[in-house]
């Protein structure tokens, strides 16, 4: 397992936001969370991303403890989050906001090779590189966050809720995507409130709630779980 998390308590004030959970993501695997709104989904990819710190447990990435690391050092070391509602850098150009995403990096040829590689990946971005982000459309707003994540070439790309405001076209697009980029060897820890579509795109899951996990097992198995298309799926 490159990603291991043990028992790990995270409380926002007297609120505890996510109570002893346990979980793991291999090398190359698609991992989804789900679960409803306040279950824990953004807590624990913000607390992996060194944004928020455990009160207890451990975070360990490739047999290293970072729990205790600096949100830029975790970026070092190969991880890279998608944050929820994008947040892009609206004043600033497309082409700016990928230049970001490399702040870290040394080599200006490698970065100019990989902006190639994102702008190929998605061509309306190559098209815009130097509109302001803020005038992007949602999706294209998506496409850019996914973008920047990328220009810090991460091992672990953690995904807090890519569908979200997005037209169904839209959404299957981007987790498109998402698959594209794990068959080309990053692997990805994915939190979603489709779970139709995290379900239909990963290896295995997580299912959160009120900071536990109640259920996890292969998705193609926890999709026909019963609670599952009940609790998520709204299906009878």
């Amino acid at each position: 397992m490159i990603l291991t998390i043990s028992d790990l308590h995270v409380s926002y004030g007297a609120i505890r936001a996510l109570k002893g959970i346990n979980c793991e993501v291999a090398e190359g695997e698609i991992v989804a969370l789900i679960g409803a709104n306040g279950a824990g989904k953004s807590t624990t990819l913000r607390t992996i991303s060194g944004l928020m710190r455990p009160q207890q447990g451990t975070i360990t990435w490739q047999g290293r403890p970072i729990s205790r690391c600096q949100p830029h050092q975790i970026v070092e070391l190969g991880i890279s989050q998608v944050p929820e509602g994008r947040r892009v850098f609206a004043r600033m150009s497309v082409l700016e906001n990928l230049e970001m995403g490399a702040y870290s990096r040394r080599s200006r040829a490698e970065v100019r090779a990989d902006m190639e590689r994102v702008f190929a990946r998605f061509p309306r971005l190559a098209e815009r590189q130097h509109q302001l982000a803020g005038t992007l459309s949602g999706g294209e707003q998506q496409m850019l966050a996914i973008g920047r994540a990328l220009m810090s070439r991460p091992r672990l790309l953690l995904l807090d809720e890519p569908s979200m405001g997005l037209a169904p076209m839209l959404v299957r697009e981007i987790f498109n995507i998402i698959q594209e980029i794990n068959r080309e060897g990053t692997t990805i820890l994915l939190v979603e409130q489709n779970a139709r579509m995290a379900l239909a795109v990963a290896n295995r899951a997580y299912v959160l709630e009120t900071g536990e996990i109640v259920l996890t097992g292969p998705a193609s198995e926890l999709v026909n779980d019963p609670a599952v298309r009940k609790a998520y799926l709204g299906e009878n």
